[in-house]
């Protein structure tokens, strides 16, 4: 058996005994000071708190704001070209109509509204490309078809075959066209002794 420890321990201090509260309750001029300046720095970081969560809300506002005008605008971008697309539509069914009419009336019709068209288009930004044969082949306006052999200069144009058509300076389709490319060394070699 082990022998019993009585040793008694001593009481440890209550945090809360009488002398520590009258300690606590005495504030020097110091603390309060600084208790102070510590409540005036939390109201001040509250106040920013508070703006900075104002400044986040209308940031977003401004955000969705701006968004919605871009969506507007693309939804509503070609309303202009389409309102002044219907007096050609108008013309064209008018064409219908008069179906029965000489083929002259018909044939005069149709170039008007074909000139109605193209009014449209140009106030629209939209340009025809159709090089002239001789012009010098631009790969970024045209779409060679093919490559012929000619005596006109080498990657000019000999032909168009369907105009291409541009917004502006954008390329929306290339002009189809045949290129010249140089006749072989032999075939001009015969051609100067046939000659």
């Amino acid at each position: 058996m082990e022998p019993e420890n009585n040793v008694m321990s001593e009481p440890t201090p209550n945090p809360q005994s009488p002398e520590t509260e009258a300690a606590g309750s005495a504030e020097t001029p110091a603390e309060k000071a600084l208790q102070e300046q510590l409540g005036a720095a939390q109201a001040r970081a509250e106040q920013q708190r508070e703006l900075a969560l104002r400044a986040l809300a209308e940031a977003d506002n401004v955000r969705k704001r701006a968004a919605n005008e871009v969506a507007n605008a693309h939804k509503f971008a070609l309303e202009r070209f389409v309102e002044s697309l219907l007096p050609v539509v108008d013309s064209l069914e008018a064409a219908l109509g008069a179906a029965h009419s000489t083929p002259d009336a018909v044939q005069s019709g149709i170039e008007l509204t074909l000139k109605q068209l193209h009014g449209v288009l140009e106030k629209a930004g939209v340009s025809d490309i159709s090089p002239a044969a001789g012009a010098k082949f631009n790969p970024n306006w045209h779409h060679a078809m093919a490559a012929i052999e000619s005596d006109a200069e080498p990657n000019s144009v000999i032909a168009t075959l369907q105009r291409g058509w541009r917004l502006h300076e954008r390329v929306v389709r290339p002009a189809l066209v045949n290129v010249a490319k140089p006749r072989p060394a032999n075939d001009r070699s015969e051609e100067r002794r046939v000659g």
